[in-house]
């Protein structure tokens, strides 16, 4: 070890035999924290940018479930990530808790089209009303509410 040639390991203070009490401040306070804001999902895999377009609100209805497709086209439906056999499946089970489901997908930018349309046709199979989600428009060119960061 580097400190034996000067004997700096006996100078050295012993370790302290009991956790200090600011360490059970910060551990309580992460504790609080996350119990009051924090989710299931603490590092969420993307943030959901909505596409600009007019008429967005024209058709807007109640929905009574949400799937989000974020940029790296991952699916977060329910309680978690999924696959599309996964999605398929949770859908399927969804539409029979409900008399009439519709459908709300959030699409962030980048998402391609062939993925909102594949989950789309999943939805409309299983008996889903489907609309896709965007933001309108803003008309004074500042920039929507879902892209002020």
């Amino acid at each position: 070890m580097i400190t034996r040639p000067l004997d700096l390991a006996s100078r050295l203070r012993p370790e302290p035999r009991h956790f200090d009490w600011l360490f059970f401040v910060n551990a309580g306070g992460l504790v609080l924290f996350f119990a009051l804001f924090g989710s299931r999902f603490v590092l969420a895999p993307g943030v959901t940018v909505l596409p600009s377009l007019a008429g967005a609100t024209a058709a807007a209805r109640t929905t009574t479930h949400l799937v989000r497709i974020n940029s790296a086209q991952q699916i977060l439906a329910g309680d978690g990530l999924r696959d599309m056999q996964g999605l398929r499946d949770w859908l399927e089970a969804q539409a029979k808790t409900v008399q009439s489901p519709v459908l709300l997908i959030q699409a962030s930018d980048g998402v391609t089209l062939d993925v909102v349309a594949r989950v789309t046709s999943l939805a409309d199979t299983a008996g889903f009303a489907v609309q896709i989600a965007a933001v309108e428009p803003t008309r004074s060119g500042a920039p929507s509410p879902s892209r002020q960061r």
